[in-house]
């Protein structure tokens, strides 16, 4: 009998694992429990109910009155209203790579045929040429006095045409591609934060996006060969005192009325609006806004309409009545302040998009939002890890503690190799992301780049600032991380702050979004007509129903088994095989664990933010762990890489295990939430984080001229100038790097004892007699002491302005 029901549930395993369809499986589950009965009479047991429900599920008059109707008719009452600008952000966008590891069977021969991103030559050239020429140009110690970026800085900007890299050519842009925004703006922001935000903000939400995509022609050709040559300077306003992610909350309204304009009775707006932390607005020539927009008397030919919701409207910052308000203070000194107006009129044709775009402002501005969230943020936290490891690295092996540099202490390896993972994750993930946006604009996607990146910034400047000690907090031209550390609230707030980001978007979007049947669903449910409703309703819940059980029967065999058997890509090599399989198991239990939740809390997920943040947290961690094995297959082959991305790779799956564990441990009902941790996780923790062996490796590894640290070195500007900060330290490293031998000889032999000078020139003297050193390595090792010394050196001042 127990062999039976082994067999018995081994076959609806099966039929629920590959779902053959709802007839084939069903006669395949009957014939089946049939013949076993004829192996054992006591399977009549089983086979009376499983022929019910067999029944209920092929018999359509049974199915829609006893199954379909009453879950419609549930799921129907228990859906939460949902506003206009919640089913806009639904909508827009498109999904990529993460629907499928939402869907729990992620297609890996999708996967292989993504190519990385490529630069085309007129992007490189730029890269090499105007983007090297302005870093070079930038004195970031010299911003921070005069808080502003050089007049020449300024003027450069504009003739070479950074702010108008997303307009087509036919305007007079460089139209360049995604990665091409993202390695230029992570090249400045590896120089400084204040230029790149600044080259930033016109290439990414602004009046620039949004006339390309929305604009009218006369529109586009009136503002942007202005746009892409300077002349004229956006901003955008969107953001209030009491509206920052709750954008539908926005109070600034847009009266539609009559009023004269250059001479002439025209139909058009009266604005009221107060802005606050707009990026450029201190200097701003034309003015981005996004408003209310009613219309109480009809002039827009719907008597009906008064309320039309979010629009976007494009006015020069001279227009009678707007007002450019003082700057604020970031803690970066680039441009950023208010913007107001009062009784400002317009005509009804600065509508972007002209009038048939009124009201449609929310999805443009979700739509456009990819592009901050996706490319900018994402380039800035890039560029900071980047420098990091290359500073940190360098920094760790040049300072000495206990006659040992620092970086070989362990405490401080448990960091700087957090710092070498993290920033080739950022890498990786940049790379990945930038290929997906060439695709559409995935909102989740997007979503979860600016969170994740951006928090990723904050911890390993945070780790950089715990090695460099003394040395990153005292400002000066010497410093080579303040800046950046300063501008790390920026990165964390802007473009939706990172706690809704995390709490609301990535899983309240990424369920919707990247579900297979539930977007679907939803429509349904909201149909008018109950009837066709239902109609509809019917075949999404049964292929719903077969979704949940296949992922179900997945995951518990992906538990038990390791994933070993589990599809990986055709071109997966040793390396990689094992981590594709871990990212099949977590993806099953991650489809189970959101289905669950679903079908549970159903709207209430909504309101259960800790829930749902930890879902989007295992989704997110699958969705970067697939970006460093797509980058990692992409790059030259080395032992170096394969560590730095092992490590990465541990993290990513420790951090979704954890997510998971934790989602299970907080559910509610309780024997749920255990029954969910049993299936997902069957044999206990599957995947650990890093060992203390892995930790020391790689914080090593980053004081070493790797393959890595090479690679990361050509997305960032290094000074080669001794008096620069960054110079300073890179230079002094190099030069560590040519008498490392005989300086680790000499440094041994006085430690030891050894030698007994009291002055550097008699131990090296000493060092020769006693064959130590050679004669030709004195000279090089004072000019490296005296280098060394001037690099661990702050800088300090007369006056403090």
């Amino acid at each position: 009998m127990l062999l039976a029901i082994i067999l018995f549930l081994v076959l609806v395993g099966a039929v629920l694992l590959y779902r053959p369809g709802l007839l084939p499986g069903s006669l395949a589950v009957a014939i089946g429990t049939v013949l076993l009965t004829f192996y054992h009479g006591g399977m009549w047991i089983l086979l009376v109910p499983t022929l019910l429900v067999i029944g209920l599920l092929n018999v359509g008059q049974w199915r829609r009155r006893y199954l379909v109707e009453p879950v419609y008719a549930a799921l129907r009452k228990a859906m939460p209203p949902m506003s206009v600008t919640e089913r806009e952000a639904l909508e827009a966008g498109t999904t990529w790579w993460e629907k499928d590891l939402f869907s729990g069977r992620p297609d890996w021969d999708r996967f292989a045929a993504i190519n990385p991103p490529v630069l085309t030559e007129k992007e490189q050239s730029f890269l090499d040429n105007e983007v090297n020429t302005l870093c070079a140009m930038i004195d970031e110690w010299d911003e921070h006095q005069r808080q502003d970026l050089a007049p020449e800085v300024w003027d450069y900007l504009r003739q070479e045409g950074f702010f108008g890299l997303i307009i087509p050519e036919e305007f007079g842009g460089r139209d360049f591609s995604a990665y091409a925004q993202s390695r230029i703006m992570s090249k400045i922001a590896s120089r400084s934060i204040a230029a790149a935000v600044t080259a930033m903000v016109p290439n990414s939400l602004g009046p620039g996006e949004l006339l390309i995509k929305y604009g009218t022609q006369a529109q586009k050709e009136h503002w942007l060969p202005n746009l892409a040559n300077g002349s004229e300077l956006p901003c955008f306003g969107l953001t209030g005192p009491e509206v920052g992610s709750d954008a539908g909350a926005i109070p600034d309204i847009g009266v539609v009325c009559k009023d004269d304009f250059e001479g002439e009775q025209v139909l058009g707006l009266r604005l009221n609006f107060h802005k606050r932390w707009i990026t450029l607005a201190p200097v701003a020539t034309v003015v981005g806004l996004a408003f209310k927009l009613r219309d109480p008397d009809g002039l827009l030919g719907d008597p009906e309409k008064t309320d039309y919701g979010i629009t976007c409207a494009l006015l020069p910052a001279t227009h009678p009545g707007v007002e450019i308000g003082r700057r604020h203070n970031p803690g970066a000194p680039f441009m950023n302040g208010p913007v107001m107006g009062t009784d400002v009129f317009i005509p009804l044709d600065w509508i972007i998009g002209g009038p048939e775009m009124a009201g449609k402002g929310w999805r443009m501005l979700i739509e456009c939002l990819g592009a901050g969230r996706g490319i900018s943020l994402p380039a800035l936290a890039t560029a900071s890890s980047q420098m990091c490891y290359l500073t940190v690295g360098a920094y760790a092996r040049i300072r000495r503690q206990f006659n040992m540099e620092v970086g070989k202490f362990e405490g401080v390896q448990e960091v700087t190799a957090d710092i070498a993972a993290g920033a080739y994750t950022l890498e990786a993930m940049r790379q990945f992301v930038t290929r997906g946006l060439q695709d559409g604009t995935p909102s989740v996607m997007t979503s979860m780049a600016k969170y994740h990146a951006t928090e990723r910034m904050r911890r390993l400047v945070n780790h950089a600032m715990d090695v460099t000690g003394g040395r990153g907090i005292q400002l000066g031209p010497r410093n080579f991380l303040a800046a950046g550390y300063r501008a790390l609230p920026v990165a964390i707030t802007v473009e939706g702050a990172n706690i809704l980001t995390r709490s609301l978007m990535i899983f309240g979007q990424g369920a919707i979004r990247c579900h297979p049947y539930l977007f679907d669903e939803m429509e349904t449910l909201s149909t008018e007509n109950r009837a066709s409703g239902v109609a509809a309703f019917e075949p999404l819940l049964l292929q719903h129903a077969g979704h949940v059980a296949s992922n179900l029967v997945r995951v518990l065999l992906c538990g038990f088994t390791g994933a070993r058997f589990t599809a990986v890509p055709a071109d997966a090599d040793q390396f990689s095989r094992r981590w594709y399989q871990r990212i099949n198991h977590l993806s099953a239990a991650l489809a189970t664990a959101g289905d669950t939740a679903l079908g549970v809390l159903a709207g209430d997920l909504k309101r259960r933010e800790l829930l749902s943040a930890r879902l989007g947290d295992v989704h997110s961690q699958l969705f970067i762990a697939c970006s460093i094995l797509k980058y990692r297959g992409t790059q030259p082959r080395s032992p170096s890489a394969d560590a730095h991305a092992g490590f990465a790779l541990q993290q990513c799956l420790y951090a979704a295990q954890q997510a998971l564990l934790v989602f299970c441990d907080n559910f509610r009902p309780r024997w749920l939430g255990v029954s969910l941790r049993i299936a997902c996780l069957p044999l206990g923790r599957a995947f650990p984080t890093p060992n203390d062996a892995s930790i020391t490796a790689l914080g090593a590894e980053i004081m070493e001229p790797n393959p890595v640290r090479k690679a990361m070195a050509a997305h960032v500007y290094v000074s080669d100038n001794p008096e620069d900060s960054v110079g300073r330290v890179e230079t002094t490293y190099q030069m560590l790097l040519t008498v490392d031998k005989a300086f680790q000889a000499f440094q041994r032999a006085w430690s030891k004892g050894e030698l007994n000078a009291d002055s550097l020139d008699d131990a090296l003297a000493e060092a020769v007699a006693l064959k130590v050193i050679s004669e030709e390595e004195v000279e090089p090792l004072r000019a490296y002491d005296a280098r060394r010394r001037d690099c661990v050196l702050t800088d300090h001042f007369e006056t403090l302005l």
